[in-house]
């Protein structure tokens, strides 16, 4: 995982993005479609149209990372909306991230006793 400061505003880009942009072609999707600054601190991910693929920009203070992960089986769980973004925990990038399915987590054990 990517070692953000707490303070980190994530956002998901919805909708699929092209993923032949790099860092200039991002950056300006973010200023053009998200209305948000690259250079905030933030960071952004961006979903291909399969779905196994993601991108993530994020400015460090020095200059813009982009960091790409690709899924060998399964899917990225994304927005069903195709227009704006969605704000998200650092818990919940670290789920997607691992194709867990972030918007509804379910733990698999729960205690019903103490001791």
């Amino acid at each position: 995982m990517i070692p953000l400061p707490p303070s980190t505003r994530i956002f998901l880009a919805c909708g699929a993005t092209d993923m032949r942009k790099g860092f200039d072609g991002l950056a300006v999707m973010v200023q053009q479609v998200l209305t948000l600054s690259p250079h905030s601190g933030a960071l952004f991910a961006f979903r291909g149209k399969r779905g196994d693929l993601v991108k993530l920009l994020w400015y460090d203070g020095q200059g813009l990372c982009l960091f790409s992960k690709r899924m060998d089986r399964g899917r990225f769980v994304w927005p069903s909306t195709q227009t704006g973004s969605v704000a998200m925990t650092s818990a919940q990038l670290s789920m997607l991230l691992e194709g867990i399915d972030w918007r509804r987590p379910e733990r698999s054990f729960t205690p019903t006793l103490a001791g």
